[in-house]
């Protein structure tokens, strides 16, 4: 859990994600605890080198929420995100994503403009559909489904993490622009919802970045707030 990190690095095409961490990947995915055992997921593998291409020439652009709500988890300098706790380096991100105030039109220019950015030389590609015509009895927008969404998510990252392979949720893959053309790439039906994408391998160079979390006597709270 410590070690375990979210890896923006390009992955070494040359060195493929091995079928049997591949298997011990999904078989962690399918233990995942979901409410009231719906088991509310599919899961879409992708290493068609082919089929990667089409996904990676998508065009994206993040939101202006996006990018105004990002500005502000942003930390400037390895002295403030420590003594924030929260958040991650501004370094980590495209000059253009750092300015208050950013619009859209401003970050798509260049690399960034596409889904290759991520996806260039990545060997394996999972995407986690959500099942929409299952529904958590009485959970209010589905939200207890959604949480068992994560435990998917964790339990992949986790289990990816002790096989020593780098791993990077991608949830540009579930906005409605994008998601509309990746539901055709992969015929993906109407009753199913792109969840999350990971995109699994191995880096190549530095793929760690500084950590930060609170203190325990920060989100603490015993018998009273």
């Amino acid at each position: 859990m410590r070690r375990r990190q979210s890896s923006r690095a390009e992955f070494d095409p040359a060195h493929p994600v091995p079928d049997a961490c591949l298997d011990r990947i999904l078989e962690a995915a399918r233990w995942a605890p979901t409410a009231h055992n719906m088991q509310n997921f599919e899961i879409v593998v992708i290493d068609d080198r082919a089929i990667l291409e089409k996904i990676a020439a998508i065009r994206s652009r993040p939101s202006a929420v996006f990018l105004h709500e990002n500005y502000l988890q942003l930390s400037f300098s390895d002295e403030e995100l420590r003594q924030r706790g929260t958040g991650l380096l501004a370094t980590m991100f495209p000059p253009s994503w750092r300015v208050p105030g950013a619009s859209p039109d401003e970050t798509v220019d260049g690399e960034h403009a596409f889904l290759g950015t991520s996806l260039r030389h990545c060997p394996t590609l999972a995407l986690v559909l959500y099942d929409r015509r299952k529904r958590a009895p009485a959970s209010e927008g589905d939200v207890l489904g959604v949480m068992s969404l994560g435990c998917v998510m964790q339990n992949m990252w986790l289990m990816a993490e002790a096989l020593g392979l780098s791993l990077q949720i991608l949830s540009t893959l579930g906005t409605p622009e994008v998601e509309e053309q990746v539901r055709r790439i992969l015929a993906i039906p109407d009753h199913m919802a792109v969840g999350f994408a990971c995109r699994l391998g191995h880096p190549v160079g530095p793929a760690r970045y500084a950590r930060v979390r609170r203190a325990l006597d920060r989100f603490v709270h015993r018998n009273r707030y």
